[in-house]
């Protein structure tokens, strides 16, 4: 899409926030993202960034200018979205913003508000999401379980739909690691079957061992009993 006057001002105003050692260090910890799409922009100002341009009277185009060029106009176009206070708008935003995630930090700091309000509203998507064939998509999906749907509305079927998932991805794989671990932390009695029964794959069977025995919200009586589970 050629560009907007919106999308070449935000672009500008991110140049202008670069910070070329940064950029490096970030380029290393997000391989999926080629290193000239990365400004070299830290999370708190473009979350600032975000702020001031949710309310421009032209943002609607800049959301709908997709894909960005860059990096940290990904993270600004889902700082925006979180600051929708609708639900039926946040979530319309949120399917048009999945598909052009392209890497795990996007994924992950992206979380808008208004979803904690509307967990029963919001599980349908989520299992549509977790089937998708794009693999920041179900990761999304799957963050979205652990984040919202381990306590209050926790419900024993998230964590088949989580289980069932089968991918080559690594950053989906182990993002459903790190959800198993933190059930484990939350519900242990509804979530250490999966693990007596191996029911995960090796690889993340292993990895939700590891980083549920890293947990400071584990007991010593539990993680002993999963060290004997791997």
């Amino acid at each position: 899409m050629e560009h907007s006057k919106i999308v070449k001002e935000i672009q500008g105003r991110l140049f202008a926030l670069q910070d070329s050692a940064y950029r490096d260090f970030n380029s290393k910890l997000i391989p999926s993202v080629m290193p000239d799409k990365i400004i070299g922009v830290r999370t708190p100002a473009l979350r600032k960034l975000a702020k001031e341009y949710a309310g421009h009277h032209d943002i609607a185009t800049f959301l709908e200018c997709l894909p960005h060029d860059y990096y940290e106009e990904n993270n600004v176009h889902a700082f925006i979205i979180e600051t929708v206070r609708k639900f039926e708008d946040c979530l319309r935003l949120t399917e048009l913003f999945l598909p052009f995630i392209d890497n795990w930090a996007t994924c992950d700091s992206f979380a808008p508000p208004v979803f904690k309000a509307h967990t029963g509203e919001l599980s349908a998507s989520i299992e549509r999401w977790i089937r998708s064939s794009h693999a920041y998509t179900v990761r999304y999906a799957i963050g979205m379980l652990m984040r919202f749907y381990l306590d209050e509305d926790f419900s024993p079927r998230y964590l088949a739909a989580v289980a069932d998932v089968h991918s080559d991805e690594y950053y989906v794989n182990m993002m459903r690691a790190w959800y198993f671990a933190t059930a484990l932390a939350k519900q242990y009695d509804a979530t250490v079957p999966y693990i007596e029964q191996k029911r995960l794959d090796g690889w993340t069977h292993a990895k939700t061992i590891q980083k549920a025995c890293e947990s400071r919200r584990i007991t010593a009586e539990q993680k002993a009993q999963l060290r004997l589970l791997k």
